[in-house]
């Protein structure tokens, strides 16, 4: 058994384990702990960027939930402020259909006060030219009774203007 190969390579085996066993067992434990704190320290690490993760999600779906109900607000007040702006064109549409409308009556009855102007003062002057017609004729032939005629139409002519005056008046105040 002394003379054996294997029996010398076991005891030194023995003997280097026995010799050198604790302080390799220690540096083996001491990289073993250091890959375990380093793995430890990975998980920690991960599991801190994790929640952070989680976090941002959250604030970010959140934010995201804020920012669609702001829009759907700003969409609704937009809609809103549409209607208003329709309304308002619409009554000023209204409103100057109405000014055009009133502004043509106008015009038809100016129009209307012109035309009838107009008429009363072609009347006058077929009657001014009908009575000098008549006149010329009558005076022909009665000289005297066309004095007296002549005389009672100078003197009446202040009262005639005055009813003309007062008609005038009354009938454009009408219009």
């Amino acid at each position: 058994m002394f003379h054996d190969q294997r029996f010398y390579v076991a005891i030194s085996f023995v003997l280097f384990f026995v010799l050198f066993g604790g302080k390799l067992w220690k540096a083996i434990a001491a990289i073993l702990d250091a890959r375990a704190d380093q793995v430890r320290s990975n998980l920690d690490e991960a599991s801190r960027l994790r929640r952070e993760a989680e976090k941002m999600l959250e604030d970010a779906t959140r934010e995201r939930e804020q920012a669609l109900a702001e829009s759907r607000a700003l969409i609704e007040r937009s809609r809103e402020e549409a209607a208003a702006i329709a309304e308002t064109a619409r009554r000023e549409a209204e409103a100057v259909a109405s000014r055009r409308e009133q502004m043509a009556r106008d015009r038809i009855a100016a129009s209307e006060r012109a035309a009838i102007r107009e008429m009363r003062d072609l009347a006058a002057d077929a009657a001014i030219k009908a009575t000098r017609s008549l006149l010329g004729q009558h005076l022909s032939t009665e000289q005297a009774g066309a004095s007296a005629l002549l005389d009672s139409a100078i003197s009446d002519l202040p009262q005639a203007l005055k009813a003309s005056n007062e008609a005038g008046s009354h009938s454009q105040n009408a219009a």
